[in-house]
């Protein structure tokens, strides 16, 4: 056992909607399902990000509608170390995950989609065998890849667009949080 937390890297593009707004709807969910000593640690970069931006404002207002809180945050760039170091690699997009693999071909087996991973720990297939902790959950949803079939892979880029465009990416990426920070509540308590 590590002594290091699980530690979930969400990439998008700029790093100033979809990464950060999933990556603190990550950081509510598990702070209201796990104590603190058992929380994964979750960050967020971008592949071409405006380092040191703050989320955009419209990525922020949705964010703060769904009970998570913007602040403090400030965009950064993804790099190799990053995609090395975490444990649960989540992108926007099937072409980021492509990406991020060509930067990282050792995260394979632990990097998603974020609506694929949702879409694979919410299978009942999934919960036959209760993963035993994190990296088994990750293991075992590797595993399960090819079965998934979410409706769809990738999460709208909402940069630039109408306020109801940010609204239904907010609502997507809330759904996939909720889906995959109950399945982590659910691994880290399982008992081998």
């Amino acid at each position: 056992m590590s002594d290091q937390p699980f530690a979930v890297l969400v990439v998008c593009v700029g790093n100033v909607c979809r990464s950060p707004l999933a990556e603190r709807l990550l950081q509510r969910d598990l702070e209201s399902t796990l104590p603190s000593g058992d929380r994964p640690e979750v960050s967020s970069a971008g592949l071409r990000a405006l380092v040191g931006e703050p989320m955009n404002e419209l990525a922020a207002r949705e964010l703060v509608r769904l009970g998570g809180d913007p602040a403090g945050f400030a965009a950064r760039q993804v790099t190799p170390t990053m995609l090395d170091d975490a444990d649960l690699v989540l992108t926007a997009t099937k072409q980021l995950r492509s990406r991020m693999l060509e930067e990282a071909p050792r995260a394979l087996k632990r990097t998603f989609t974020i609506r694929e991973l949702s879409s694979i720990v919410s299978a009942d297939d999934f919960w036959h065998l209760p993963p035993h902790g994190l990296r088994d959950l990750v293991q075992r949803a590797a595993s399960l890849r090819g079965s998934a079939a979410p409706a769809a892979y990738d999460v709208t880029d909402p940069i630039g667009r109408s306020p109801a465009v940010h609204r239904e990416v907010a609502e997507v990426l809330d759904e996939a949080c909720r889906t995959i920070a109950r399945a982590v509540a659910q691994a880290t308590f399982v008992t081998p």
